[in-house]
């Protein structure tokens, strides 16, 4: 509780202010949280209900209520997350059939609902039915031939464009931040980095309007990363409406780590997952109380997209597949070769992406946000329409890699020569020659492939949501079925050899494609973001099948292991430092030996430390102070002769503290002497009334002293998320170290722009 105070009128010592005045204990915008702070309100703020608590029913249940409210945020949060994904889910569907033709019977319905409602609807022809019809057909009554073609193609192109123009435009008129994948940012957030408006409703509006409007346009980006931020910005709005959570900042960064894992949870259909994802990957303080309220948050999001039920298969993701035949030690091999794909893939993607955005900022190309996005759509979809695995949207083209060939399937990658004499159950169909459309479709995969790969790496970053989830797994799943089918047709050609001999006799049903291109896809993801666990927990429930982890722990090891020797940082790491943000990654490791001396400032040859005295300056020294310099807070001192260290008074409540001071107590002047000490100073009879701040200074301010070493120095700010660190020696202050200090000093370590920390 931070308050000020005053010798009252009558002589009598008061410490003025018994209520916390307004924005006390708030932070200014791109500044740093203090976690020990935070959690020291939050003690006491528990032990005074706690204790009021045992006075009254009243009070007890709000006692209780106040118990509960963790639960409920938790609730609410799983609820809006969960209605957003299903509603975006069913959006984007719709939007993305639109680019192709329209249903008569209701223009809403996308092709699939169109054509369930048919009566005339077989299923030899299920993706045709007289309901639908592409654009030619509606607008020139015409269906085959290149005049069809051509006014099919210039329809794709022309609504890609009307989706691409109408997000960048919601993004740049009413929400800026709604724009990329928004995790670099939300990691930043939870590390205890303030970004005001960055989790805020208008936010939270148009990235979901965008959302559907840039994956419909056909861009090579996903839907994933982006919904992991607007679940955080309904974690960020639910958290605003109880005290306990909007007047702490600590505590609300523990409610949007659990929408972290509603948000992963609602776009993978992975409650497990997302826990473990807002674990590994974007929380800075995990406490065990947030992993229950995260198991719980996620739990209800899943439960709400399940009962929404967006792709109509009763399961939560469009990719859902089993598959029937185990795999063989064998295997491991390939499985291994994609991990390492995967790594390289991870490698050259981030080299590529940061190197472009690193040149959109630098150039003029920066400048012209619009028009990059109307460019970049406009290649994309002209390339895109005449391949059919980049036409569809990016989810189906997944879900038809991961897809085993059962009797049924009419894809083109399941186009094999089959025997007239095979008598088995469905489920169980032998290997076979691939046929005409299996190979058509290999090196129609392999030109989607390149695409795919040259594309994203200039999509990723620009002033639109875009996630990175989809199109990575996209890249991978595509290496991973031709890597597959290559496998199977060896196996099936060479049956004899040694390597197959074991466990492919003929007409077996050895080798799963399907199989190969989940490996691809969790080697490829992993690349790029470097997860591990959550990763493959991601994987299997997407897929349900349990006894594929170990393929997919070789492979997500392995591509990791791979793209940690080109670099340790990950995408979402790379993406932090590119925009300068206050971030210590906890996965970072320094191993120089410099002294908190050498780091501290400030140096020989710079001014000295600025500080207050404990009795002797006048509300005036101290205002006069605050204006010319713009330090967050001052070290408070005895003397300036003696510098005996006392305690650390923050900047805003400083000001604060002497704003309310002038308002609401008489006698306050310029020249009123400030004081720290529990006594006032003696002075004149003459003078004006003293002012006390004893309230406002943190009397155990974090230490160390000069010869600590920076790896502990280091440590102790990551672990403790501290804001600054005041060194010491004998008592005696002689320096400070602030994050961005620490930030520096380790980007001059490891030979970078010590001033690419742009933010206090």
């Amino acid at each position: 509780m931070v308050n000020a105070g005053a010798m009252s009128g009558s002589g009598n010592l008061m410490d003025f202010l018994d209520e916390p005045f307004p924005d006390v204990g708030t932070y200014e915008d791109f500044h740093t949280i203090d976690w020990l702070r935070e959690k020291s309100r939050d003690t006491d703020r528990h032990r005074k209900i706690t204790s009021k608590s045992k006075e009254s029913i009243w009070e007890f249940i709000k006692s209780l209520l106040d118990a509960w409210s963790g639960w409920v945020v938790m609730l609410l949060i799983g609820l809006l997350a969960g209605t957003l994904a299903g509603v975006i889910d069913l959006a984007v569907d719709w939007m993305t059939d639109l680019k192709e033709g329209v249903c008569l019977s209701a223009f809403w319905y996308s092709h699939e609902q169109c054509c369930w409602t048919s009566n005339e609807t077989t299923f030899e022809d299920r993706d045709k039915c007289p309901l639908w019809q592409k654009w030619s057909e509606l607008l020139v009554n015409q269906s085959e031939g290149a005049s069809a073609y051509i006014l099919n193609y210039l329809m794709y192109i022309l609504w890609a464009l009307l989706f691409a123009f109408l997000a960048v435009s919601l993004v740049r008129v009413f929400a800026p931040y709604a724009c990329g994948s928004g995790i670099p940012e939300i990691k930043t957030i939870l590390s205890g980095f303030i970004i005001r408006g960055y989790l805020g409703k208008w936010t939270l509006l148009i990235k979901t309007v965008t959302l559907v409007l840039v994956v419909s346009s056909g861009l090579s980006l996903g839907k994933e990363g982006p919904l992991v931020h607007v679940a955080c910005c309904c974690g960020n709005f639910f958290s605003s409406l109880f005290s306990k959570y909007s007047k702490n900042e600590g505590k609300r960064r523990e409610v949007l780590s659990a929408a972290a894992a509603a948000g992963v949870s609602v776009a993978f259909g992975a409650p497990i997952g997302g826990v473990l994802f807002s674990l590994e990957e974007v929380s800075y303080y995990f406490p065990l109380k947030t992993l229950w309220r995260s198991f719980f948050a996620a739990l209800v999001a899943a439960f709400t997209l399940r009962s929404i039920n967006p792709f109509g298969n009763s399961r939560l993701v469009l990719f859902y597949v089993e598959y029937h035949t185990p795999w063989y030690m064998a295997e491991l091999f390939p499985f291994i070769l994609l991990g390492v794909f995967g790594g390289l893939w991870g490698t050259l993607f981030i080299r590529g992406n940061i190197a472009w955005c690193r040149r959109r900022k630098t150039t003029k190309l920066g400048k012209y946000p619009v028009l990059e996005v109307i460019v970049v759509t406009a290649v994309t979809a002209i390339i895109a329409y005449p391949n059919p695995y980049t036409r569809r949207s990016t989810s189906e083209l997944i879900s038809e890699l991961f897809n085993d060939c059962g009797a049924l399937e009419s894809s083109q990658l399941c186009d094999y020569i089959n025997d007239p004499n095979m008598t088995r159950p469905v489920d169980d169909i032998p290997d076979r020659p691939a046929g005409v459309g299996v190979y058509t479709a290999m090196w129609q995969l392999a030109l989607a492939l390149v695409f795919k790969i040259v594309i994203t790496i200039f999509t990723f970053g620009m002033k639109i949501p875009s996630g990175l989830f989809i199109p990575s797994m996209a890249v991978g799943a595509m290496a991973g079925r031709m890597v597959g089918i290559g496998v199977e047709q060896l196996a099936y050609h060479h049956h004899d050899w040694i390597v197959f001999r074991n466990w492919c006799r003929p007409g077996a049903d050895c080798v799963t494609p399907g199989l190969y291109a989940m490996v691809g896809a969790a080697a490829c993801l992993g690349g790029v973001t470097r997860m591990t666990v959550s990763l493959v927990v991601i994987m299997f429930e997407l897929t349900g099948g349990l006894e594929y982890i170990v393929p997919l722990m070789a492979a997500a090891v392995t591509s990791k292991w791979v793209a940690d020797a080109f670099g340790k940082e990950g995408i979402y790491e790379a993406h932090i430092h590119l925009n300068g943000y206050p971030f210590l990654d906890v996965k970072d490791e320094f191993t120089h030996r410099t002294l908190a001396t050498d780091v501290m400032r400030p140096r020989r040859g710079e001014p000295p430390l600025s500080v207050l005295t404990q009795d002797s300056m006048t509300v005036e020294d101290v205002e006069t102070l605050i204006k010319e310099t713009d330090y967050n807070g001052f070290p408070v001192v005895v003397s300036r002769d003696s510098e005996r260290l006392i305690g650390f008074a923050q900047r805003r409540e400083l000001i604060l503290a002497i704003k309310n001071a002038r308002q609401r107590q008489e006698g306050i002047v310029s020249n009123s002497i400030m004081y720290f000490t529990e006594e006032p100073p003696e002075l004149p009879a003459n003078s004006p009334h003293p002012l006390k701040l004893r309230r406002v200074l943190n009397l155990s301010p974090f230490t160390v002293t000069d010869h600590t070493p920076m790896e502990t120095v280091v440590d102790i700010f990551r672990k403790l998320g501290l804001r600054q660190c005041l060194v010491t020696r004998s008592g005696r202050l002689l320096g400070i170290i602030t994050k961005k200090d620490v930030l520096r000093h380790m980007a001059q370590m490891a030979n970078q722009d010590p001033e690419s920390i742009m933010f206090n």
